[in-house]
This record gives C-alpha cells, structure tokens and sequence, in this order.
C-alpha cells in the first residue's frame, strides 16, 4: 500500500511510530532508556508528515496474549499525537486489563496501525454483508443506535469465517450475536502497520 490518509509510506516511517508509541510509555513509567545515535524520536519528530492528521490503533500483546488495544477511526490530530495518546490509551486506560506496569514494559510487543479512511458497505441484511466483506483485508465498524464497535484486519487471524467475524464483532458493540436492525451501518478501512521485532516478538 502506497499511501494511507495521504501519507506516504516511506522505508523508516513505521520504525519512528513504534519509537514514539515505546517513548510514550516509557515516559509515563519514568522507565526511558538512551536511544541509539539518530533514533531519538524527537528529532524525528520534526519530519513533516507527523504533523499531517493520522488515525491510529495501538496494540499491546505480553507473551502472545492481548494486553491492550485503543485507536481512533477518524484523523483528528496530528499522526504524532494520535499515535502516542493511543499507545497511553491501550497500556493504561482500556477497561479489559490493569494498567501496564514497569516490570511489564520490556516484554510487551508494541504494534501500530496506520488507517485508511473509512467507506459505508451498503447491506440490506447480514447475508450481504458476510458477501462483501473481505477476510483478512477489511476492518469493520458496525453501529446500530447508540452501539458501535470495530474489529481491525488482523482479527481475521484469529476469526477466519466471515460469520464468526460479524458475530464476534456484534457482541463487541454489545449487541446480541444473531441481532440485525434496518438501521444496522457499516463500513470498511485498511490498514498498515507495522510491529516491534526482536526480543520483544
């Protein structure tokens, strides 16, 4: 994928988000260490397209398990503060799990992903929707009222059937499984992203 939001995907570009997402943590624990000679996110953080507006998920996982998930759907502010609110967001702020601890950080695996802009899938019944979407492609948001969740593309690992993916994703948004309503929205988006290597993998 060439570009998402407009901003281009250039080689390094995702190894500074997973810097400032670390750094974001790492600051709120008091917990920073040295970073390499050129490596500083906060000199990269002078590159342009930070500032362009970006929407992000962060996602933690510690020994191959969830341990944290928070994103935005829609750019709202600049990618270099939608990357670090989120990666503060799903470390101490998402209800599933206890704020990430100091002894937690080296272990955890850090994962960013970049959003396209979201696009409606017209359905008339679920059956269209299980028809259209894309397995491992589309992440998808379902709002019905007042209920509203997502499920990024890399849910699909875990969910490969389409209609375990809806109803997994119903339940999310606090619906009941088989639940569908005319007034049931959805949409699509892509990602790219990019996930810490090495000791912490």
């Amino acid at each position: 994928m060439g570009e998402v939001n407009g901003i281009g995907q250039g080689e390094g570009r995702g190894e500074i988000l997973l810097r400032l997402a670390r750094r974001a943590l790492e600051e709120v624990l008091d917990a920073a260490t040295p970073e390499p000679e050129g490596t500083d996110p906060k000199e990269a953080a002078t590159e342009g397209w930070l500032e362009e507006q970006g929407a992000t998920f962060v996602t933690l996982t510690l020994d191959g398990k969830l341990r944290g998930c928070i994103g935005s759907l829609e750019p709202k502010r600049s990618l270099l503060e939608d990357v670090r609110r989120n990666a503060r967001a799903a470390a101490f702020d998402d209800p599933r799990f206890a704020p990430l601890t100091v002894e937690e950080l080296p272990e955890v695996t850090i994962e960013v992903s970049l959003l396209s802009p979201t696009e409606p899938i017209e359905v008339e019944s679920e059956e269209d929707l299980l028809a259209a979407l894309r397995p491992g492609v589309d992440g998808v948001v379902l709002e019905s009222g007042f209920h509203r969740g997502t499920f990024l593309p890399q849910v699909w690992e875990q969910l490969p059937q389409a209609e375990d993916f809806v109803k997994h994703l119903k339940r999310k948004a606090d619906l009941d499984a088989d639940f569908w309503s005319p007034d049931m929205r959805v949409s699509r988006y892509t990602v790219t992203k990019w996930k810490e290597k090495g000791v912490r993998a």
